[in-house]
């Protein structure tokens, strides 16, 4: 299959997914509305165009457009005179762009308008050996605006091959070696940042990554890797304040949607997530760090032919807290742990007992509905040994079998909270506060 015959193929498989959304929206209880932007709506200014065509992009999928749209950004980004600036990647083309960053501070809002493909390198041997772990970087760019209904192609396939990775290896095994694999879209240090709309596909790694950002709104998009793909998260924060992800359908090899150490006041709805390994919180606290996380909402989403459905996730031997987190209103189809705390975490069968741990207080589990994979407890607390999850609440949970009638116990371990109205009842919860 040609190149362009497999990204009109994605096009058919994004349309499907569409569906999904659609009718994922017939089971919303209370939908939210649209969100109100923190920040003046873009689409109301009229802006400078810049498209790359008239910098030189060819856009057939095999020659280098990388420099063109280097030039086109660093013409946009520093117009002055107009309110706002428009870099046009237009339909109809597809063009190949390189390892590279976009870099701030613009002189003007920016908005990247993304109607067109754009694929990454194919493959390891075809990456430049100075970065390896990211295709685009948005570094440090104030008032950024990405949308379109564009499709951007990550090529992953060679990558989640390379032996290292997981399963990989020999007989099933993963091996040593060269293990580094690119982030497609990375934003770095940037405020008030709008995707809009677009179509992720096959990244090499994660999808899309923010790092110690503020203001994010991430609205429409559409991610698509296959279930067997490692680490392919859809959209993973980190040190990242005030999120919202709203409206969009996730399928992929690892975590829709990942929240990392030093993350607040996110809050994530509407969202059809699988097959995939759900949406999470952590992992926090590897090689003993610190991790704060708190006010986090995950609401009106389904999850679905997944291995986990929401989870907290911390390592041994770390430190901080996770406070003040609500899943509401979701619907669960055929997922092998539907609500998991696991701060136990580990990747490897000979992770050494620790007494530090990162503490999780305050999380509220309400209107969660649906059916479970019965190779695992519906429900699980594992919980530190030193220090115990307090105040889990569980309100209006009813979580049935996928296939046939038999209940399965949910598990706790030193885990205290309450439940109101849930199956199957959670009598493992512990009610007094620990000492």
């Amino acid at each position: 299959m040609t190149l362009l015959n497999s990204l009109f193929y994605a096009f058919f498989l994004i349309s499907i997914f569409s569906l999904i959304r659609i009718s994922h929206n017939m089971y919303i209880i209370s939908p939210s509305p649209a969100p109100n932007p923190a920040y003046d709506d873009y689409d109301n200014i009229a802006p400078t165009v810049f498209d790359v065509t008239s910098f030189g992009a060819i856009g057939d999928c095999a020659t280098d457009d990388t420099s063109a749209f280097k030039m086109a950004w660093d013409a946009a980004c520093m117009t002055t005179g107009s309110k706002s600036s428009l870099l046009l990647v237009p339909d109809t083309f597809c063009f190949l762009v390189k390892p590279t960053s976009f870099n701030g501070p613009c002189r003007t809002q920016l908005v990247l308008q993304i109607d067109g493909f754009i694929v990454s390198p194919d493959g390891p041997r075809s990456w430049p050996s100075n970065y390896q772990r990211q295709w685009m970087i948005f570094y440090r760019v104030n008032g950024l605006s990405i949308q379109g209904s564009g499709f951007i192609n990550g090529r992953g396939q060679k990558w989640w091959n390379l032996p290292c990775k997981p399963h990989k290896g020999q007989n099933g095994t993963t091996q040593t070696g060269p293990c580094d694999s690119p982030v497609a879209f990375r934003i770095f240090q940037s405020s008030k940042v709008r995707i809009k709309g677009l179509n992720f596909i096959n990244s090499a790694q994660f999808h899309v990554r923010f790092d110690n950002c503020s203001d994010v709104i991430v609205d429409s998009v559409t991610i698509k890797a296959p279930a067997s793909s490692p680490n392919t998260d859809g959209i993973h924060i980190e040190n990242t304040h005030n999120v919202q992800i709203h409206n969009s359908v996730i399928s992929n090899g690892d975590d829709c949607i990942s929240i990392g150490a030093g993350c607040f006041n996110v809050d994530i709805k509407n969202v059809t997530c699988g097959p995939s390994h759900g949406i999470s919180i952590g992992s926090l606290g590897v090689h003993n760090s610190q991790a704060y996380v708190s006010n986090i909402t995950v609401a009106n989403s389904t999850i679905w032919n997944s291995d986990n459905g929401v989870r907290i996730k911390t390592w041994q031997g770390g430190s901080g807290s996770v406070s003040r987190i609500v899943f509401s209103n979701i619907l669960m189809v055929n997922v092998r742990n539907p609500i998991m705390i696991d701060q136990y975490y580990c990747q490897t069968k000979n992770c050494a007992n620790q007494t530090s741990a990162v503490i999780i207080s305050d999380v509220l589990y309400a209107n969660i509905k649906g059916t479970y994979d019965l190779r695992s407890p519906p429900m699980q607390f594992g919980c530190s040994d030193s220090v115990p999850c307090t105040n889990l609440r569980l309100m209006d949970v009813d979580l049935f079998p996928s296939k046939g009638q038999l209940l399965e116990n949910p598990f706790c371990w030193n885990a205290y909270g309450s439940m109101q109205i849930t199956v199957p009842p959670v009598y493992c919860l512990l009610e007094a506060l620990p000492d």
